[in-house]
């Protein structure tokens, strides 16, 4: 097993900043950077033979996007979207994605002494997916690795649904 530690941007003693999400009552961050924008949940239109955790597509202002349910990605189960769910459209590698979740929370600002490493759990899939950890106000915020989630299948380049 690799220690693959914090980002460069947090090893340097630079803050980042996330944007905090909720899947039930767990809390997860997003880096600021990768986020395109934020949407209500619309209907979205089946992907035939798509792994399980891709919800479908939604037309994003004339281009086609997948949906992945960020929840079932990170091996939390499904989540039945209603009108209260929100999709997080991020941007990476020049590719876009939106990520359904329950509900975006807040902007937190994290340094490298806030981070701490994912804990070794005998599976490499948590470290996969999960670049570390910080606690705030008494809770534990998982820090997502935008590139682990996104699956290079079914993106589109980022100029295309410009």
């Amino acid at each position: 097993m690799t220690d693959r530690g914090p980002s460069n941007a947090l090893a340097n003693g630079q803050g980042r900043e996330f944007l905090s999400i909720r899947i039930s009552e767990q809390a997860f961050a997003l880096d600021i950077m990768s986020v395109r924008e934020i949407r209500g949940w619309v209907a979205s239109t089946d992907l035939p033979h798509a792994p399980p955790y891709i919800k479908g597509m939604i037309n994003l202002r004339g281009a086609v996007i997948a949906i992945l349910d960020l929840a079932e990605r990170l091996g939390l189960g499904a989540r039945e979207p209603d009108a209260s769910s929100v999709v997080v459209v991020i941007e990476a590698a020049d590719r876009v994605v939106g990520l359904l979740v329950d509900a975006v929370c807040d902007i937190i600002t994290v340094t490298d002494e806030s981070v701490q490493q994912t804990p070794d759990v005998g599976s490499d899939h948590a470290r996969d997916f999960i670049e570390g950890l910080v606690t705030i106000d008494g809770g534990i915020v998982s820090i997502v690795s935008i590139a682990a989630v996104m699956p290079q299948a079914f993106l589109i380049p980022a100029a295309l649904a410009a």
